[in-house]
């Protein structure tokens, strides 16, 4: 690992990745690799996470990543120019040797959404899959090589012992999505090499419905975000917080939005996948304890099938309100009223989203409260604009990316003066020996002048 690091960086000293048409040649290399193996990649997506093969899902999670690519292939140039004034000139330079490390439930789109925005910036890129999505992981491994440069990008399979050796190594900057836990291992190895990171981590995100609402469209909303992927997404619906009336409402609602979805026997419906392994089966099964199951419910190993399962009544203190769900299980607590559930909100830690369905107070909850992002009246959506930044803030992670934002992410922006060898005499102010007459003229020059109002922007 050490030595592919050494060899990745002397190619970007070289200055290989810098020109604009290598970029472009790349990003449009990794364009290829997604049409001619689009096939490929859902089977083992498929395989992984246990998603229809040709389902929304799959074309989902493809179809956003090739948005982003096509987004920056003709868009990244115009983030190359310097802005100017005169001499003086920001340069967006590429930070060096990069580490990706991704996770396992959306495998191809969170890898190669941050690859696209380091390629774009000129850097050099080593990507680790998870070894969790074990089919994703080895066509990645086997397959990626064929299309990029290898003397520039290359991919490491790696357990948790190959993952430790590797962030032993110095990079110039680490990008990598995961649990919060695992992001604090990440945070301080990069900490001894003073290296940046981005963290996109996760967190218990909460959706406040209040009693003015459409109780259907809520529904449908709901448990398309919570159940898609089985659940198994960061920025999912971990928890709703409403209103005992709204919860006696939204029982038969949620019920036929589950079945319109996915069928009265969610096991046998094609859209609706698996939980990735049996560790992360068995620790959210456990979770079935909390409140009580008042749809869904079933389960069976040796699918690692877990039904859509609703759990009413649950308590700030049963299990499920401990940790991220990730998994398709969605408690409702029942709060008195949108102040109380503001304050259940802001006394956990910042959610990576949050979410607010209401006809006239979801402003207030975006007011109130502190996320990574935020979605009114609708679940995930708001991730899929390449215009808004992703990322979270406190437990939830550090930095941003998606569209501009990842291109920005993988830059240094290098501020740049360019002065004229001429006029000396301009510069005399500056220069000791100093008078009462120079120091006059110099606070005269620096002096700010106040003026009435200030607008924060």
């Amino acid at each position: 690992r050490g030595r592919l690091r050494v060899h990745l960086r002397a190619t970007w000293l070289s200055g290989k990745t810098r020109p604009m048409e290598y970029r472009v040649a790349q990003l449009e290399a990794l364009g290829r690799f997604l049409d001619e193996k689009k096939q490929d990649i859902l089977e083992a997506t498929a395989s992984d996470m246990g998603k229809r093969r040709w389902g929304p899902e799959g074309l989902f999670e493809l179809g956003l990543v090739m948005e982003r690519e096509n987004f920056l292939t003709s868009k990244f140039w115009p983030f190359l120019q310097v802005t100017q004034l005169d001499s003086a000139f920001i340069r967006k330079d590429p930070y060096g040797v990069v580490l990706i490390i991704a996770p396992w439930n959306y495998p191809i789109h969170l890898f190669l959404v941050p690859l696209i925005g380091a390629i774009a910036a000129g850097n050099c890129v080593i990507v680790k899959p998870s070894e969790t999505s074990k089919n994703t992981e080895r066509l990645v491994a086997e397959m990626l090589s064929c299309y990029l440069d290898n003397d520039c990008f290359a991919v490491v399979t790696a357990g948790v012992q190959e993952t430790t050796r590797l962030l032993e190594n110095k990079f110039d900057y680490i990008f990598f999505t995961g649990s919060a836990s695992v992001g604090r291992i990440i945070m301080t190895a990069a900490a001894k090499h003073l290296t940046p990171v981005t963290l996109e981590l996760g967190g218990k995100n909460p959706c406040y419905v209040s009693d003015t609402c459409d109780v259907q469209n809520v529904a449908r909303r709901v448990a398309w975000g919570r159940f898609f992927n089985a659940g198994q997404t960061c920025i999912a619906p971990d928890y709703v917080l409403c209103s005992v009336e709204m919860q006696e409402k939204l029982m038969p609602a949620l019920r036929e939005a589950i079945t319109e979805f996915f069928g009265s026997n969610p096991r046998e419906s094609p859209d609706f996948g698996r939980i990735v392994g049996d560790k992360q089966f068995r620790r959210i099964r456990a979770l079935l304890c909390s409140g009580r199951v008042a749809i869904g419910g079933q389960t069976d190993e040796k699918e690692r099938y877990i039904a859509p399962t609703v759990l009413a009544d649950v308590l700030p203190s049963d299990p499920a309100m401990q940790e991220e769900i990730f998994g398709p299980i969605l408690p409702i607590v029942v709060v008195a009223n949108m102040d109380e559930a503001i304050d259940f909100i802001n006394a956990r830690p910042r959610p990576l989203a949050i979410y607010a369905f209401s006809c006239d107070s979801k402003v207030r909850v975006l007011e109130r409260t502190s996320s990574g992002g935020f979605c009114g009246n609708d679940t995930l959506m708001h991730v899929t604009l390449t215009s808004l930044p992703f990322g979270g803030i406190g437990n939830s992670g550090l930095g941003k990316y998606h569209g501009k934002f990842t291109f920005d992410t993988f830059t240094h922006h290098r501020g740049c003066l360019h002065r004229n060898m001429g006029l000396e005499a301009l510069n005399a102010l500056r220069y000791p020996p100093y008078s009462q007459q120079k120091l006059g003229l110099l606070t005269a020059t620096f002096e700010i002048k106040r003026k009435g109002t200030c607008t924060l922007l």
